[in-house]
Parts: C-alpha cells; structure tokens; sequence
C-alpha cells in the first residue's frame, strides 16, 4: 500500500507563486512514477505534470514554462513548482503514483494511488 500526502496549497494572488508537495510513503518510492492533476468545480480531472523514476517530465499543454515538477528521493517527495498562476488554475491538486509517463497525450499511465487533494486559489 501507498500512502499520498499533499501539501502547500492554498490561496496566492494572481501571477503569484505556490510550491506544492506530494510525500510519499509505504512502498519504494523508485517503482513509481508520480504526477500531479487537478479538478476545478464541474470539470474533469486534467494531467498537470507527471516525472518518471528516472526524472523524464511530461506535462499538460497549458503548463508547460509555467510549471515545473521534481521528485526527491530523499525524502520520499514530489514536487509541482507552479509560477505566473491565473485564475484559471484554481482547482483542488492531487498527487498520484503510477507506472509511466507517455505521450500522445502525455500523461501519467497506470495510476494505482491517489492522494486526497491540495485546494489551490488564485484571487484576480
């Protein structure tokens, strides 16, 4: 069992800054590749950013320059380093483990955990 924990949301200011973190716990942190989604109210879940165990990165169309994600083996964390934020991107952030990142479309495949979510509001 995997167990996600997110952290660091909240509110910022438009073109503000917010670093949110994802621990990890329960299994090696290596056999994973992590990413990151997010659900703004009535809308589906959209791929935020996703690293594999060997740091390849992928990530959404309308985050690439903006965000920025990194995992850290010690400790068992990931990263999402969101820059420039509108308002657009306010949404709840979950962290999620799975088997691989691939493209068309890019995204993390595989997931088998998810964390509980990160509220992050952007005010305009």
């Amino acid at each position: 069992q995997v167990q996600l924990v997110e952290s660091g949301g909240g509110l910022v200011q438009t073109g503000g800054s917010l670093r949110l973190s994802c621990a990890v716990s329960g299994r090696t942190f290596n056999d994973y590749a992590m990413g990151w989604f997010r659900q703004a109210p009535g809308k589906e879940r959209e791929f935020v950013a996703g690293i594999s165990w060997n740091n390849k990165t992928g990530y959404g169309d309308s985050m690439k320059g903006r965000f920025t994600i990194s995992r850290d083996n010690a400790p068992n964390t990931v990263y999402l380093q969101m820059n420039s934020l509108k308002p657009e991107a306010a949404a709840v952030y979950y962290c999620a483990a799975g088997s691989c990142i691939r493209t068309m479309p890019t995204r993390l495949y595989g997931i088998s955990y998810w964390g509980k979510g990160t509220q992050v509001t952007v005010s305009s």
